[in-house]
């Protein structure tokens, strides 16, 4: 695949890997002080970067790429691969780079490689609705880039932090059977979800999709003011929370990811063990498909759905108060967020509702959840069509792993799915965009509208404030969005989920992890 520096090291792991899916304890296997052995709920889907974007995804970028700049843990932006910016004027910001960065390829990193990726972004079904306002990106040296926009745009710097530069001449050219190495291939096969080249701390040294993922520290790697230490990493999805916890707490893995609320106390009383917990920001909720059930486009109904979900019982009973439930898409913090948008929960007004739409006596609809990317996502599945069945909802659940999930939830062949959202620009606005907009190919706006809602209204406010300099009067524009989306229920929110971690003593998460969810594992040290 790309390097052949490690082929299948510790023969004993597959025990360790088999005990986990299986829920027994596992062994502690000796490991060197460097070596990081990872549980997390999944892996990544595959190893093209554009091809998916999802939080697994996203934290694999930070593995094997850079981004242009990243969020502190304060929410402002760091230098990484763009080393000063500077906002020319309301359309171009210039961007210097850092010189000296090679791809794990051997390949020198330059503006280029900027300019490709941009370019390849706009093109990616999942990254083009983010990148819509960027109208070209040009090199202007080997070290110098300016990004245009076709209208004055406010969040550039926060799209920076989603540029992952690729190696272009790697990326470039055509396979032995003719194929584009280009190519995104959306849940296939092609040289990019196969090979990788970027420029960050560790290489993928070898990988089985749902079983195992090894990276190893990149021996060129630029950043030689990084503390990091750990010179190799093994990820194994471990889906089952139970499974997660128990290979923490028995010294099989050195950190894991969502531990779930009903195991916090225990692992925070563990010994030898240490939990980090972060506020989070991810809005979980469902989408109605509106092209399959024709009583979905009667917004009566659409309310019903709503008011019959007790958002705040999902919460305290099923999270354990591990979440805030939620009454609209943006978290307190956003800037559209609006105090007076609550949840509603109101059985006997959903039941009126469902009446005067001529629903009285229901019917019955397929749902789709994962059961490995959220937190309880499948029993909160379950709750909600329980929930649903006292509107006369009959609700036939499928639930399933990540990787069966995204290409199923891509076909829209259910009629009601399970997305969370955690706003890739720390922004409302990107909320509306792959969520609630009308959907439209070309531009690649509600990619992620599940069920083709569609507000023009909503969409036009939202676009007009993306716009918008002034951010007082921006912030009062998506407030009224938020407003208008809360009375047409475009989107069905239960909660904004929290973050919790876990690793053993030694293992020094604490610095790396944040409330995006991207760990930055580059820089852990480990000092057992």
């Amino acid at each position: 695949m790309m390097s052949k520096k490690a082929v299948f090291k510790k023969t004993l792991l597959a025990s360790i890997i088999g005990a986990a899916f299986a829920g027994s304890a596992l062994v502690s296997t000796a490991a060197s002080a460097e070596t990081l052995r990872i549980g997390y709920a999944a892996d990544p889907e595959t190893l093209d970067i554009h091809e998916q974007l999802s939080g697994g995804m996203l934290r694999f970028s930070h593995l094997s790429f850079d981004p242009l700049v990243r969020w502190t843990k304060d929410f402002q932006f760091e230098p990484r691969l763009a080393t000063e910016w500077e906002q020319v004027d309301d359309t171009h910001l210039r961007m210097t780079l850092r010189e000296g960065v090679t791809f794990h390829s051997g390949n020198e990193f330059t503006a280029k490689d900027v300019v490709w990726t941009i370019e390849r972004l706009k093109e990616s079904p999942d990254y083009r609705a983010i990148f819509e306002p960027v109208e070209s990106a040009e090199a202007i040296d080997d070290y110098t880039v300016e990004i245009t926009t076709a209208e004055p745009y406010p969040l550039l710097l926060n799209l920076a932090t989603y540029i992952f530069p690729m190696d272009s001449e790697f990326y470039t050219g055509e396979t032995e059977d003719g194929s584009d190495k280009s190519e995104i291939v959306k849940a296939g096969d092609s040289f990019a979800s196969r090979n990788i080249s970027g420029t960050g701390p560790f290489e993928v040294t070898s990988r089985r999709q749902g079983v195992q993922v090894d990276f190893e520290r990149f021996d060129d790697y630029w950043d030689t003011e990084s503390e990091g230490n750990v010179s190799e990493i093994i990820l194994t999805p471990i889906s089952e929370n139970a499974s997660r916890v128990a290979a923490l707490l028995s010294g099989g893995v050195d950190f894991i990811d969502a531990v779930p609320p009903n195991d916090l106390d225990r692992v925070r009383e563990a010994q030898n063990i240490n939990l980090i917990e972060v506020p989070g920001t991810r809005i979980i909720g469902f989408q109605l498909n509106e092209e399959r059930v024709e009583a979905f486009q009667d917004v009566r109904v659409r309310q019903a759905v709503d008011l019959a979900i007790n958002q705040e019982g999902i919460a305290d009973r099923l999270m354990r108060g591990f979440a805030t439930p939620a009454g609209q898409l943006s978290a307190e913090g956003y800037v559209g967020h609006n105090p007076e948008l609550v949840p509603r929960y109101d059985i006997e007004r959903a039941q009126e509702l469902m009446a005067e739409a001529g629903y009285e006596d229901g019917f019955t609809i397929d749902m789709i959840a994962p059961n490995n990317r959220y937190v309880n996502d499948a029993q909160i599945a379950q709750a909600v069509a329980n929930m649903l069945s006292r509107i006369n909802i009959t609700v036939n659940l499928r639930t399933m792993p990540l990787a069966q999930y995204w290409p199923e939830y891509d076909e829209r062949g259910s009629d009601m799915a399970m997305v969370g959202w955690h706003s890739d620009t720390e922004d409302t606005a990107n909320l509306f965009q792959y969520l609630t907009f009308c959907p439209d190919e070309e531009t690649g706006a509600g990619q992620y509208n599940y069920g083709g809602y569609c507000n023009e209204e909503i969409d036009a406010l939202v676009t007009e404030a993306d716009s918008e300099t002034d951010l007082e009067k921006r912030a009062e524009m998506l407030k009224e969005a938020e407003a208008m989306l809360y009375e047409d229920v475009g989107y069905i929110t239960l909660h904004w989920q929290n973050l919790a971690y876990a690793a053993a003593d030694g293992v020094d998460i604490e610095p790396v992890v944040n409330a995006i969810d991207f760990p930055y594992l580059g820089d852990l040290v480990i000092t057992r």
